[in-house]
């Protein structure tokens, strides 16, 4: 029986790094646990700013954020103060969670170019449409369109599962356009999960796409 296996971490140390760039063997357990739950957190409330990656660097004495989002201004706001009042909930929640503080807490916002190349914000524009209550087979055919309208895109997939249409049974639909060959190391696959909140229950969005291939 095949399994299914994560295209990113299928790939991280070929064509991809990592996400959370630090060592450190006494605190490891700590800091790993730290990472998890600041990402989840983070994830929850930039919900609608459209982010594609959070990474995190640590040194001894500093704790390094990169959100990577297709809004920036939403969440930088008027003279910094969202950047700043995010980085006062995340010493907050550090505090929560009994995480360690360090002395200094470094924001940095970049602005992702051409964000319908980017499975995570695909996946939220998909998730967003069908919060609208939008028929969820022009969602995933208006989306396919606009992310193939990208040159370097060579494929894409949308999968949609639950209760489609607000129907009894739940089911499970997807549509491809090009190509996408996940058993090829050197090919650039971007892969996100999403849920979309309705109120007969939860949608699960997934989307792949294809950049060609990285030598």
């Amino acid at each position: 029986m095949s399994k299914t296996v994560h295209p990113y971490s299928f790939r991280i140390g070929i064509i991809y790094g990592w996400k959370s760039r630090w060592f450190n063997l006494k605190k490891y357990k700590n800091y790993l646990k730290a990472d998890v739950l600041l990402r989840e957190w983070l994830e929850k409330r930039l919900r609608g700013m459209f982010v594609q990656s959070i990474e995190i660097e640590r040194t001894p004495a500093l704790l390094l954020i990169i959100i990577k989002t297709a809004r920036p201004g939403l969440l930088i706001g008027r003279k910094g103060e969202g950047s700043e009042k995010l980085k006062q909930e995340i010493l907050k929640k550090l505090n929560g969670i009994g995480a360690e503080i360090p002395q200094e807490i470094r924001l940095n916002i970049e602005e992702v170019r051409a964000p319908e190349t980017h499975a995570k914000i695909v996946s939220q524009m998909v998730a967003e449409s069908l919060e609208k209550r939008m028929p969820f087979r022009r969602v995933i055919k208006q989306t396919l369109e606009k992310v193939m309208a990208n040159r370097e895109v060579k494929g894409v997939k949308i999968s949609l599962a639950g209760r489609l249409g607000g129907a009894e049974m739940s089911r499970y639909e997807w549509a491809k356009k090009g190509r996408i060959p996940l058993q090829t190391l050197r090919s650039d696959i971007d892969f996100a999960r999403e849920r979309a909140h309705l109120p007969y229950g939860d949608l699960g969005i997934k989307v792949w796409i294809y950049k060609g291939e990285k030598f």
